[in-house]
């Protein structure tokens, strides 16, 4: 299965797919430079469990190995009070993640989206996204 547009929700099969959906996505209006695929730093595991609160911030944790990681700057503003664990419409609550970067003419980051793939069903949506408005920001890059 390729990138399927055909229904009311996009399905894909791999990050590729992933990343093709945050640059149509295109949060804030923002054109998607740069996507990265979130890995793992400690066992470079790819599918994780997400967790989102009610300001977007967003944490994920590894299937693999149980490390816990925050997403952009993210842990800057976590609330564990209002958390919630991301859910594909089909129940699925495994994820391949993927954040996507648009960046000013000046290559600083000004709007991150966070996309993830369902691993059960392939079902591809943006759960979170957050204007970036301080500088520098380009660090955020490496924090997928």
């Amino acid at each position: 299965m390729a990138l399927d547009r055909s229904g009311e929700l996009w399905r894909g099969e791999n990050v590729d797919d992933l990343a093709d959906y945050l640059r149509y996505f295109a949060a804030g209006g923002y054109p998607v430079d740069t996507v990265v695929e979130s890995r793992c730093a400690g066992c470079d595991g790819r599918a994780f469990r997400v967790d989102i609160d009610e300001e977007e911030a967003t944490r994920r944790t590894c299937l693999a190995c149980g490390a816990v990681a925050f997403i952009g700057d993210s842990a800057d503003y976590w609330d564990e009070a209002g958390r919630e664990s991301c859910s594909c419409p089909c129940g699925g609550e495994e994820f391949a993640v993927a954040v996507g970067y648009a960046l000013g003419a000046d290559g600083e980051v000004r709007w991150i989206s966070v996309g993830l793939r369902c691993l059960d069903d392939g079902t591809l949506g943006v759960y979170a996204d957050s204007k970036i408005d301080y500088l520098p920001s380009r660090h955020l890059l490496d924090q997928a």
